[in-house]
């Protein structure tokens, strides 16, 4: 599956999406290099470790809808773990080819005292089904680890498939060449 899977599902945070609005800076781990989002967006490509991003209620609201789902793709994105999206945005996310993962209730970045910081690794995600759970473990700066249950905000079975392939662009283009072979 393009994107995130077992082997590949160490990813770092590119930032929480609830911080103050002059904060335009992130650390790149492990050293703590305070750049740009995209640069170090451009660093994590590079050296092959996708990113997620760790956000609160209604992730999406007010977007520009598409571009809201291509530009965190587009830095290396590959998942999104919220208290809950804005309905359009959510499917805007999947046909990106981004993994859209809700908290259980009474969970949320501020419970878990994330930082930015941490390193999430996504566990059962070869597997994933509609609305389903899958597992988060959190690696935090100070040595703890922390395993948090997750909804799959994938709603459909056709969902899973523009998934599966990358996004709905990739999932069109690979079902176009099969029907002219």
């Amino acid at each position: 599956m393009p994107g995130i899977d077992e082997r590949h599902s160490l990813a770092r945070i590119l930032g929480v999406a609830e911080v103050p609005s002059d904060r335009v800076a992130t650390g790149v781990l492990p050293d703590g290099e305070e750049t740009s989002i995209f640069d170090a967006a451009e660093r994590y490509r590079t050296e092959g470790v996708p990113l997620v991003v760790i956000a609160g209620k209604e992730y999406g609201t007010g977007s520009s809808r598409d571009w809201a789902a291509k530009g965190p793709r587009l830095l290396g994105v590959r998942a999104v773990l919220a208290e809950s999206f804005e309905r359009i945005h959510r499917s805007n996310l999947v046909g990106m080819g981004v993994l859209p993962l809700v908290f259980e209730e009474e969970t949320s970045w501020q419970s878990l005292g994330i930082r930015g910081d941490e390193t999430v690794t996504l566990r059962g995600i070869a597997d994933i089904q509609p609305r389903k759970g899958v597992t988060a473990s959190i690696a935090f700066a100070d040595g703890r680890k922390q395993e948090i249950p997750l909804l799959v905000r994938i709603d459909t079975l056709d969902e899973l498939d523009y998934f599966r392939n990358g996004g709905i662009l990739h999932y069109v283009l690979r079902n176009l060449v099969k029907e002219a072979a």
